[in-house]
């Protein structure tokens, strides 16, 4: 199957899911298609099962393996749903709230990732399972992310107050890139090909990582606004916006920075004031509803293809008990990282919790850590990791995020 060829298949399934959604099951867009797809993916199993002779799951794996999950997101979409998320931050209130921001992007991703890997080390044992730390590190690390596909989209529903959409926003948009950074130091030292990496090496590539992103993704997001500065054709702005997604993205890549730090950096840039003497009322106008449709059309197919990697992944007993186990394990560092990252904040202003509440529940995962699993290398502890991180995923987005809204108005009633 050619690229035209696979695209139309996916864009003809995400439309008809998508209107099957919207006619009987009413659920949001993205959470509807993934759940239909995955009802699809079963059907196709059980199939297989009582058809061995036309099985149709050897048809959608050859897809599935077209079209390649972890390369297409991590080096692919990943770019333009960032920039677009960043687009839509509000930024006084995000530069309010830096500081909560950097403690639950840095410290508390940090924190997540040694949390759950330390207790899923001291448990698996009790389960018969031998899972080196390492690669009890590099699970944490794959689930630290919370998805700034589901998480931005579930704030446009709810309407929380600004300062606390900016946390949201800001947190999910750069833990990203962190956990990226931290699961390709940590996949190298669990597969012994960073064994001798010291401790000041793993800083000093941290920080070109994270903060040389950063700084590239200042530095051309300040750049297109110059180069911007005489033009008010709203394509060529537009046109614009996407090359500065896809190029900041890819330089990034090269130079062995975090993309997504850079992307989001990038993207932020255009929320200045400054850019708001760059990009008129239609101009601005134009470009978020661009940035929408792109953002919308991306979400849906990923969600889509989310659904569709249950084919990919190998169900065993150990690993269905190990993920019933790790589901909870998961939440519960969620909220214990949240909490310690923003401890002084807490003992400041205590606000009876809402905040802790909020920013744990709404803690769900997506594509990106599924992305980072399908990618491990072949073996036993992939067919271990791999069900673990899917059934972690598709329980934070039904389960959480269909819940958030209760969430949300018993906490902000208000709102």
């Amino acid at each position: 199957m050619n690229t035209l060829g696979l695209l139309a298949l996916l864009l003809t399934l995400s439309a008809v899911f998508s209107i099957v959604n919207d006619r009987w099951l009413r659920l949001p867009m993205t959470i509807g298609v993934m759940l239909i797809s995955i009802a699809a993916s079963l059907l196709i199993i059980a199939t297989g099962r009582f058809c061995p002779a036309y099985d149709p799951r050897v048809f959608a794996q050859s897809v599935l393996g077209s079209v390649n999950l972890p390369e297409a997101l991590l080096n692919g979409a990943l770019s333009l749903l960032l920039f677009a998320g960043a687009l839509g931050v509000n930024l006084d209130c995000f530069r309010s709230k830096l500081k909560s921001v950097t403690a639950l992007a840095v410290l508390g991703t940090v924190l997540a990732v040694l949390l759950l890997a330390s207790a899923v080390w001291l448990i698996f044992p009790f389960m018969g399972i031998h899972a080196p730390f390492s690669w009890c590190v590099v699970l944490g690390a794959i689930l630290a992310p919370t998805d700034p596909v589901s998480v931005i989209g579930m704030l446009r529903r709810l309407g929380l107050p600004q300062d606390i959409q900016a946390i949201f926003a800001g947190e999910s948009l750069f833990n990203d890139g962190i956990s990226i950074v931290i699961f390709g130091v940590t996949i190298g030292l669990a597969t012994g090909d960073a064994s001798h990496v010291t401790l000041t090496q793993i800083a000093e590539g941290f920080l070109w990582e994270a903060c040389g992103g950063a700084l590239l993704g200042a530095a051309t997001g300040w750049l297109s606004l110059f180069l911007l500065r005489s033009s008010r054709d709203a394509h060529t702005q537009l046109i614009a916006s996407l090359a500065l997604a896809t190029g900041t993205y890819s330089v990034a890549s090269y130079f062995g920075m975090s993309g997504a730090v850079a992307v989001v950096v990038a993207g932020l840039c255009l929320g200045t004031r400054y850019s708001q003497s760059i990009f008129d009322e239609h101009g601005r106008k134009e470009l978020n509803i661009a940035w929408a449709l792109i953002d919308e059309v991306l979400n849906v197919l990923l969600f889509l293809l989310i659904g569709f990697a249950i084919l990919e992944i190998p169900f065993h007993l150990s690993s269905l008990a190990a993920m019933l186990l790790v589901v909870p394990l998961s939440i519960m560092g969620r909220g214990l990282s949240v909490f310690l990252s923003t401890l002084p904040l807490h003992l400041r202003h205590w606000d009876k919790g809402r905040l802790l509440g909020i920013l744990t529940w709404g803690g769900l995962r997506g594509g990106i850590s599924l992305s980072l699993a399908l990618g491990l290398p072949d073996g036993e502890l992939r067919n271990l990791i791999l069900p673990i991180c899917y059934g972690v995923v598709v329980f934070t987005i039904v389960a959480q995020g269909l819940t958030m809204e209760r969430v949300v108005r018993r906490f902000y009633p208000a709102s």
